[in-house]
């Protein structure tokens, strides 16, 4: 069987774990965490970097840092996980949702009639680990009719006197826009580090900072990092100090920083990736092209353009032509092949919870289009030639089966 998704864990993963439980005396945030977020500001040349322990933890914590909350609209595409809506929801504000182009992507001609007064934030999504039009969505919030529009209820949106840009890079660490890393892009960056991302940390993301000179990004990082422990104006590593056992509760805060145990996975893997182990998913995105690209029916995703170039994360491959029940027919027969394959993703409309909030997936049409004959399949490290040839043939056979009926 070859599986969808395995983590990448070798010796330097293993050595760097053994080190923070044998020689650090430290599990929880403490010096693996201050070294990692040190790692990911080097790599993505962002302001400042607070590690977490999930994306949705850190865009849940922009939020509640931004003063969004009941009342408050941020906007999102309909295509994307249903994190991107949850971390709104459970701050209680609404999610708007917009179409997305064909690459995935948030629609940023759909903005314009989505943006209210009480908007507040948009999130655009790096689906796959393509980026965004992030040039468009930048030039559209700082229009003087957008920021007419906009009404702050919080300090931290006084200061910014416009619609936060917080992307949804879960995806894409690695990806690049117009020359700069992705992390570096808007105003504020959240990545994931869960198990099936490009970097691990078991669970785990990051918040990267990149506001405005009228911001002083160290500050923010230390409110930040304060408001990830409960509000604490000190971690528990700062307090073991000597002498600094004394702290204070400064803001209701949230209790979602990164544990040391969970950054020694990552600081092992952020450290070979440019090197290594993004290169080898790069070269499986060619494979795969180079193969499919004999095939009139199938679209391979968008993974570099003009303007950008993906983090190599999910190869989402399009079978033109094909019903949605077909789709997952076929889905079957790869299967049964011994191979895992996946979907990515059913959008936001479809899912019982927003359908009770009354979403319509007749409203997002391209979103509804690319769902039905999308097929996600295996990109991690580590993938042999031989394995990704058996992936390749195994969508030929079954597509052969169920549309072409042969066998």
């Amino acid at each position: 069987m070859i599986p969808f998704s395995l983590p990448f864990i070798d010796k330097d993963v293993v050595n760097e774990v053994n080190d923070c439980l044998l020689n650090t005396g430290w599990l929880t945030s403490g010096p693996k965490v201050i070294e990692f977020e040190c790692e990911i500001k080097k790599y993505t040349q962002a302001k400042s970097v607070v590690c977490v322990n999930s994306w949705t933890s850190g865009a849940m914590l922009m939020l509640r840092w931004f003063g969004v909350g009941p009342g408050d609209e941020v906007i999102i595409p309909s295509y994307t996980y249903a994190a991107t809506a949850m971390c709104i929801l459970n701050i209680g504000a609404q999610p708007i949702m917009v179409d997305v182009r064909d690459d995935f992507t948030i629609d940023p001609e759909k903005l314009d009639g989505a943006i209210t007064d009480k908007t507040k934030v948009i999130i655009p999504v790096d689906i796959g680990g393509l980026p965004c039009d992030y040039k468009s969505i930048n030039e559209i919030v700082k229009l003087e009719p957008v920021r007419k529009l906009f009404r702050p209820n919080s300090l931290k949106q006084e200061k910014l006197k416009r619609i936060l840009v917080l992307s949804d890079a879960a995806h894409s660490i690695g990806g690049t826009y117009r020359g700069e890393m992705v992390g570096k892009l808007t105003d504020s960056t959240v990545f994931s580090f869960h198990s099936v991302k490009n970097i691990t940390t078991g669970e785990g993301g990051a918040v990267c900072l990149n506001l405005p000179q009228s911001f002083d990004c160290q500050e923010e990082y230390k409110h930040l990092k304060s408001l990830s422990l409960n509000g604490q104006n000190k971690s528990a590593f700062e307090k073991s100090k000597p002498g600094s056992w004394r702290y204070d509760i400064i803001d209701q805060g949230l209790k979602v920083n990164m544990p040391d145990i969970c950054a020694a996975i990552g600081l092992s893997q952020i450290r070979v990736y440019k090197s290594s182990l993004l290169p080898e998913r790069k070269n499986i995105f060619k494979y795969y092209n180079n193969f499919f690209n004999d095939f009139n029916w199938a679209i391979t995703p968008t993974s570099k353009n003009q303007t950008c170039e993906s983090s190599y994360h999910l190869y989402m491959l399009r079978l033109d032509g094909v019903t949605e029940i077909q789709r997952d027919q076929i889905i079957d027969k790869i299967s049964s092949m011994g191979v895992g394959v996946n979907v990515h993703y059913l959008p936001l409309p479809m899912l019982t919870l927003f359908k009770k909030l009354g979403f319509d997936l007749r409203e997002h049409p391209i979103s509804s289009e690319l769902f039905k004959n999308e097929i996600t399949l295996p990109v991690y490290n580590g993938l042999s030639e031989k394995n990704l040839h058996k992936v390749c043939q195994s969508v030929v056979d079954a597509y052969d089966v169920i549309i072409s009926n042969k066998i």
